[in-house]
């Protein structure tokens, strides 16, 4: 995969698992910010106020360096890490994962607990739509009109999306563009006349 690439999921999905009468719900949820994370746990502890477990783990941005996971009371390492483990594994970020556990009367142990929530981790992951994205950038430009041809040349033949233009006797235009590929539309843009980054 591309350095300026990253795998995430397109919408909620979700799966189960069934352990020694344990049950195991699931849930992959894609998301941005640590503040979304607390909102989505927050709702599936209010939905299944009476499960004995509601344990958590996410990882967040393209390079795959904020993350965090939880218990909830199970044994150390016992859930977080497991669910993590299969973020990780699919090589997924900006994805939320819950795993909600009714304890079905029998103990389970460490290694079952490992398993056990592992296996719920991956069924939602499994009932995801996962997709590839772009990591972008923002290109603002600062030019003469008489000198709009010469940009649009440019765009035309690197196709990046316009995010906003002002055509007046100076003219702004915004791009955004794929990170790999932002260092060379730059260098083109800046070839034109009168054409300055903002």
């Amino acid at each position: 995969m591309a350095e300026d690439c990253y795998r995430t999921i397109s919408a909620v999905s979700e799966g189960s698992f069934t352990e020694k009468r344990s049950r195991f719900l699931s849930y992959a949820v894609p998301v941005h910010t640590a503040e979304e994370v607390k909102t989505w746990v927050d709702k599936y502890r209010r939905q299944y106020y009476d499960a004995r477990h509601v344990c958590w783990a996410y990882m967040l941005g393209a390079e795959q360096t904020a993350y965090r996971t939880n218990d909830d009371g199970e044994p150390s390492s016992t859930a977080g890490k497991p669910i993590l483990g299969q973020i990780i594994a699919h090589e997924l970020t900006d994805v939320l994962i819950v795993v909600v556990r009714y304890f079905g009367g029998i103990e389970l142990g460490t290694s079952g607990l490992i398993t056990a929530y592992r296996a719920a981790a991956a069924a939602a992951i499994e009932a995801a739509g996962i997709e590839e994205r772009t990591v972008d950038e923002e290109v603002t430009v600062v030019f003469e009109y008489p000198f709009l041809n010469g940009v649009m040349r440019v765009v035309k033949e690197m196709q990046p999306q316009i995010l906003s233009r002002t055509f007046e006797l100076t003219c702004e235009m915004t791009f955004r563009i794929r990170k790999g590929e932002a260092g060379t539309f730059k260098n083109r843009l800046l070839k034109v006349e009168s054409v300055c980054l903002k």
